[in-house]
């Protein structure tokens, strides 16, 4: 049996046998975990980045217990509910897409995404087989979302399952990149020759590629992307399960990118990390495509907990929050901005960016750069020694806190960082 583990439990991307023992959590306050054992941890990842304004947010909570006692499920293809119905209009509203879909995570919302490009452009009579997807970018771990991924570690077992995909650069960036006007050139013009393949639609993450590290690019060439999309005559889905609801910086990171998407995916911090939920957006042209008498036009998807009211009362309380209070997601990079800065200048430190709530920067190490470099996971260990919960991503640290965090706290998780640096340094 693996190591001191719970032995009915089969936790997420964890290897067992290398992994130390899960530790218990109680309790949930604001920025904070308390544990079984030891003292509260900083949550200073959002509990992979979906607990919004902080854990156990009480109007939330207030919200899903009033919905709970008066209407907890109902099937979504025969009914609706106020609470969807709400949700709905006012994500209509704040993003000018006017057709929302309901699933229940970020990668069933991808998924969604992109069965609806490919289907729409069969509706039309205009069958298009060809997706783009950028070097580097991860969205999630169904079929379809692993195939418009990177291939890695994670989809190597299953590569020969996975259909194929046409891929670009992603040319991100970080402080004083001198060759970024370079590279962004180089992927225009991949992006360019890959679309003179009649494609269905082009799919990105938007200014932040999460799970690939933290890789962020500038508004002004996904700006560029669109164009070239929109001369293509195809599809433009963006991928914002990790970038919306505040943590660029903007209500979704298309507003911030400047850009339009056709199908938005939506997820995380979507009911303020309280409830699974997914949300697949899309404009009205899309949808008027489904529209007829004839069967075969319709979108034939759908999952048990579709529009569940809990999950739309936890969405509706987080946009309460939201609207009422936006300058916490929207100053935020001013809170991060002197604490990095500082940071940057430590010799374990190197390409530092910024985006919003998201503050990463890449470890400098003498091994093997990437998800595998284990100096990841050595600084995760000294750092929680100093009251603070990261998860680096291989080489890459960041930082991606609740909104509630407070200067004090947000104080301590740079300087459990720059201390687990120290001790790194000193090993070197």
């Amino acid at each position: 049996m693996s190591r001191n583990h719970h032995p009915n439990l089969w936790p997420p991307f964890t290897s067992i046998t290398t992994t130390p023992p899960l530790e218990q959590v109680v309790r949930g306050e604001g920025a904070l975990l308390h544990r079984a054992e030891g003292e509260p941890l900083i949550d200073a990842i959002s509990s992979w980045w979906v607990t919004l304004h902080g854990h156990a947010h009480p109007v939330v909570a207030a919200a899903i217990a009033e919905q709970a006692a008066t209407l907890e499920q109902v099937i979504f293809a025969e009914f609706t509910h106020p609470q969807a119905e709400r949700l709905a209009q006012r994500l209509a509203q704040h993003t000018g897409l006017d057709r929302v879909f309901f699933s229940d995570n970020g990668s069933t919302a991808v998924e969604v995404a992109l069965k609806t490009a490919v289907q729409w452009w069969h509706n039309r009579g205009e069958p298009r087989q060809q997706l783009i997807a950028f070097d580097g970018a991860y969205h999630g771990d169904t079929f379809g979302a692993m195939a418009v991924g990177a291939r890695s570690l994670f989809s190597e077992p299953f590569d020969q399952l996975l259909f194929p995909v046409a891929r670009v650069p992603w040319p991100h960036t970080h402080w004083d990149d001198d060759a970024v006007d370079r590279r962004e050139q180089n992927a225009l013009t991949a992006l360019e020759q890959a679309l003179t393949t009649p494609t269905a639609a082009v799919i990105l993450e938007p200014l932040v590629q999460g799970a690939g590290g933290m890789r962020m690019v500038r508004p002004g060439f996904l700006q560029a992307v669109e164009q070239l999309v929109r001369q293509a005559g195809s599809l433009l889905i963006a991928d914002e399960v990790l970038a919306g609801f505040g943590r660029c910086g903007t209500l979704l990171a298309s507003q911030r990118a400047g850009i339009h998407p056709d199908l938005v995916a939506l997820s995380k911090g979507l009911t303020a990390g309280f409830l699974p939920m997914g949300i697949t957006m899309a404009t009205e042209a899309i949808f008027e495509e489904f529209l007829g008498s004839d069967p075969t036009r319709t979108l034939w998807h759908g999952h048990s907990f579709t529009a569940n009211p809990l999950g739309c009362a936890a969405a509706n309380a987080s946009l309460d929050l939201l609207e009422a209070e936006p300058e916490k997601y929207q100053q935020f990079q001013d809170r991060h901005q002197p604490r990095l800065e500082h940071l940057a200048r430590h010799p374990k430190v190197q390409r530092p960016r910024l985006c919003g709530t998201i503050a990463a920067f890449d470890l400098v190490t003498d091994g093997s750069q990437g998800y595998l470099n284990p100096a990841g996971k050595i600084l995760r260990g000294l750092v929680r020694e100093h009251g603070v919960l990261i998860r680096p991503l291989g080489d890459v640290v960041y930082l991606l806190p609740p909104l509630c965090i407070s200067d004090a706290q947000l104080d301590q998780c740079y300087e459990g960082i720059e201390s687990g640096l120290d001790v790194l340094r000193a090993q070197a």
